[in-house]
């Protein structure tokens, strides 16, 4: 029996040092393994425990590991994860789909045709960002693989009102908006990971899901796999979000990305026998 093993990666498996979370005092603390370098400097971690771990997992003939995030294909290749190379990753919130480090044409054209039927145009979505952001608070604005568009703002400084007027604004054009840390994502209803992990079980055959993530943009995915955590931080603990098949961690932080790579290895010694 195969098991996919779909996981969201920021603040879910890899953590930057702002939200490592780590609470107990200095000589108790894990050791940590830097697995993304960013212009020559430390970017993201993991427990050693968890890199350990997940690299047994990765190896497990029962499992087949997807990284899944909404990342750019760009940015997703400067991880390096313990364990052999990921043979599929989920980018873009699920608009690309990597086979062995290459995107997929097929599925490109599955999701542009999607988007195009079902949803506004990225460029009037952009430009409504762009022209009801405060200059006071909004740093970047980016566009992604010319799929979704974000922006980099002064969280506190962001009104919750402003928020709930694009909220609506997006949803009556196909759109759905998140709040991630300092980014606020815009992004096509039909762009989900869910899609994207259904396809990969399709591909690889694979008889159970397993799934995690941290924010509304997860929430798809947990939803359509067969288990998934949630960490005790994030957009999805903050809101008490829950659902059937879902377990939500007391751990938070860089300890709640060990607790899901262990529940991941011990759902797929169960399922995968």
């Amino acid at each position: 029996m195969t098991v996919l093993v779909a996981s969201d990666l920021d603040r879910t498996l890899i953590y930057s040092s702002a939200a490592l979370g780590l609470t107990v005092p200095d000589p108790v603390a894990p050791r940590l393994l830097c697995v993304e370098i960013h212009e020559g400097k430390p970017l993201s971690y993991m427990t050693e425990t968890a890199a350990a771990l997940l690299a047994e997992l990765s190896a497990a003939p029962a499992a087949v590991f997807v990284p899944t995030t909404t990342r750019t294909r760009k940015q997703y290749q400067r991880i390096r994860f313990p364990g052999p190379p990921a043979p599929y990753a989920i980018c873009a919130n699920g608009g690309q789909l990597l086979v062995d480090g290459v995107p997929d044409r097929d599925w490109k054209r599955l999701v542009a045709a999607r988007l195009a039927a079902e949803c506004a145009p990225l460029e009037e979505v952009r430009d409504h960002l762009l022209a009801v952001a405060d200059p006071a608070w909004l740093r970047k604005s980016r566009v992604a693989e010319d799929l979704f568009a974000y922006l980099v703002v002064e969280r506190a400084l962001v009104p919750p009102e402003w928020i709930k007027a694009l909220t609506e604004w997006a949803e009556a054009r196909g759109w759905t908006v998140s709040l991630q840390g300092r980014k606020i994502y815009a992004v096509p209803r039909p762009l989900t990971k869910s899609a994207a992990m259904r396809e990969v079980a399709r591909r690889t055959g694979a008889t159970a899901t397993l799934a995690a993530g941290d924010s509304l943009l997860d929430a798809d995915l947990l939803l359509a796999a067969d288990e998934a955590w949630r960490p005790g931080h994030g957009e999805l603990a903050d809101a008490g979000w829950g659902a059937p098949g879902v377990t939500a961690l007391s751990e938070a932080g860089v300890l709640a990305g060990e607790e899901i790579v262990r529940r991941f290895a011990a759902a797929v010694a169960r399922l995968g026998a």
